[in-house]
């Protein structure tokens, strides 16, 4: 038998053991712990300095297409021309069917998502939200170039059946086509918006008297304004930025017009023509390229500015 001593030993070599252990153990803690700030840290900063990579590249090339063709020209020809002789860079027809297609596509979204998301929020059961929401976000899901394609080749042709006078590539169609893509976004992001108004709120109203249909257009939405704001701050970003429905649907003719059944050509379809191939490196269309899609990153990021202003301002008064 052992003797007690040998015991002791025994025993207060086991403890020293475990008396390591933690050590090392906290030892590693806090090594994990000082490297996991400087992980985040150098991940956030990925984002940050590709942001800026982004811009200076952009900005870079957008000075070289200045230098040759003059700023006001630019942003106030109504004529763009790239390939003729005698070359032409406005860029006001590319702006021009951008904010038209962007606006057909949220006159199609707009109401739909909204309408879509009150009755997910307010009127559908438990069981037909579980089953309809999921069918709508498949919409989202489906690529882009499969909604140009069905843009072209049967949104089209049924229009042209019903107006004749609707050319083969037109803005219409893809703005209407766009909006369908959109409205996903929107009735989810509402949805999401209104559910999370507190039902102290509904009861409250429903106490006071008021109809569903008043607690909704009175309470709910009011309350969820800024939600509401945000799906469709993302949903016209969405339709600006764009690229396949409109390069596919709605042709290359940059014309500068106000009528929808005429082709026009957008910022982003302007960039995939350039960056198709025609184009040698540093001659001036090329640099065009840039310039146009710095004008649609200034563009877009005035308008979120605006937006989260907005989205801020009802969520102070709400």
């Amino acid at each position: 038998m052992a003797s007690n001593n040998e015991i002791d030993n025994h025993e207060k070599t086991k403890v020293r053991d475990m008396i390591a252990k933690n050590k090392n153990g906290q030892n590693m803690r806090k090594v994990t712990e000082k490297m996991i700030p400087v992980l985040l840290f150098s991940i956030a900063a990925i984002s940050i300095l590709t942001t800026i990579g982004i811009v200076f590249t952009l900005l870079t090339e957008t000075i070289e297409f200045f230098k040759r063709v003059p700023i006001a020209d630019f942003f106030t020809g109504t004529v763009l021309k790239p390939l003729s002789q005698n070359p032409e860079f406005g860029v006001l027809p590319l702006i021009n069917g951008t904010i038209i297609s962007s606006f057909i596509a949220m006159l199609v979204a707009g109401p739909i998502g909204i309408m879509t998301a009150v009755f997910l929020s307010e009127y559908a059961s438990e069981r037909v939200r579980r089953t309809l929401k999921p069918l709508l976000e498949i919409l989202a899901g489906i690529p882009t170039i499969v909604y140009g394609f069905f843009a072209f080749t049967f949104v089209t042709p049924l229009i042209r059946e019903i107006f004749p006078s609707v050319e083969a590539t037109n803005i219409l169609s893809p703005g209407l086509v766009m909006g369908v893509m959109i409205i996903p976004m929107i009735a989810s992001l509402s949805e999401d918006a209104m559910t999370s108004v507190p039902n102290s709120m509904r009861e409250g109203a429903l106490a006071l008297g008021a109809t569903k249909l008043e607690v909704t257009f009175l309470v709910v939405i009011p309350a969820a304004l800024s939600g509401i704001i945000a799906s469709f701050v993302l949903g016209i970003s969405r339709a600006i930025g764009e690229t396949m429905i409109v390069t596919i649907a709605s042709g290359s003719s940059k014309n500068f017009t106000f009528d929808i059944t005429q082709s026009m050509q957008t910022m982003t379809a302007y960039i995939v023509e350039v960056s198709g191939g025609d184009a040698p490196a540093g001659s001036t269309i090329y640099y065009s390229l840039y310039a146009v899609a710095m004008t649609l990153f200034v563009f877009t990021l005035i308008m979120n500015l605006l937006a989260r202003y907005v989205s801020r301002k009802f969520r102070e008064e709400y």
